[in-house]
């Protein structure tokens, strides 16, 4: 099995930490809020075989340095562009997973000629709807609320009920329990990046940045959307709305999974995204999503 071990480099100044495996044409996949390279981890070993797959830890996120500074989509954007210059990469099939997926939009905005395919996963920036929980996180206040989510008391004392409810057959989704583990692993300094990014994107009323007005600029990047449409953060609507923005994009909603459908159904996704890498017209040149 192909190892995904994060690597690190200075970038800006800062650390920044990525796995990157294989050899080929190369996919870059852009995690959520609360995300890391471990969400893309089973899926890279999944598609290594023919593929160069790089996934950072965001700015913010992860492993990689969390400044004060500037957390917004034209910003992790921007790194990402500086990653794939001293990585030696000019051009790559986007990978966005909510969050993730506004980035990869703002990137094919900024920068598509270094795009050769776009896939959004229960993307961010399609609508303004989102979950109560993340428009709470906007709130004034959030910031002294979030230590005590976070501390490590109130998580060991989740636990030991987690573990009690597992014993019965009761185990919280993959929502719920992805959610739970990234608030976990969040420091000082990861709260303050946390917070940072969700005002960047998000008000008490739902999602401020929208993708609507830049979707013109990204129709000739064949894309494909994946939502679950168990998804109780960002509704799978979003996913048929934005087929009005993406003309002729691809579709497909994962009936039993939430807002992770690569990891609720990971063979899935992972067979749905090498087809859709790999897929050509009859005169082998790639057709359109």
């Amino acid at each position: 099995m192909t190892s995904v071990l994060p690597r690190t480099l200075q970038l800006h100044g800062q650390p920044l930490s990525y796995a990157d495996v294989g050899a080929g044409p190369a996919v870059l996949f852009v995690h959520g809020l609360l995300g890391s390279h471990r969400h893309w981890a089973q899926l890279m070993h999944a598609l290594a075989a023919d593929r160069r797959l790089i996934a950072p830890d965001l700015f913010g996120h992860g492993a990689s340095a969390k400044p004060i500074g500037d957390y917004s989509l034209g910003a992790h954007a921007a790194t990402l562009r500086d990653l794939l210059d001293r990585l030696g990469v000019d051009r790559v099939t986007l990978v966005g997973h909510s969050l993730g997926g506004g980035i990869a939009m703002q990137f094919c905005y900024l920068f598509p000629d270094r795009v050769d395919r776009l896939v959004l996963v229960s993307s961010g920036g399609l609508g303004r709807e989102l979950s109560p929980l993340l428009r709470a996180a906007a709130l004034p206040g959030a910031e002294l609320v979030l230590p005590v989510i976070a501390s490590g008391w109130l998580h060991r004392q989740a636990a030991s009920v987690a573990a009690g409810l597992s014993r019965l057959g009761i185990r919280p989704g993959t929502d719920l329990a992805e959610a739970w583990r990234g608030l976990g692993d969040l420091d000082a300094e990861g709260r303050r990046a946390f917070l940072a990014t969700v005002r960047s994107v998000i008000d008490p009323g739902g999602q401020t940045v929208t993708a609507w007005g830049h979707l013109p600029m990204t129709t000739a990047v064949p894309t494909l959307l994946v939502w679950g449409a168990k998804d109780r953060i960002i509704p799978s609507w979003h996913a048929v709305t934005a087929q009005t923005g993406f003309p002729g994009c691809r579709v497909e909603i994962f009936q039993r999974a939430g807002h992770f459908p690569h990891l609720a159904e990971p063979e899935r996704f992972a067979a749905l995204l090498a087809g859709f890498i790999g897929d050509r017209t009859p005169d082998g040149t790639q057709c359109r999503a």
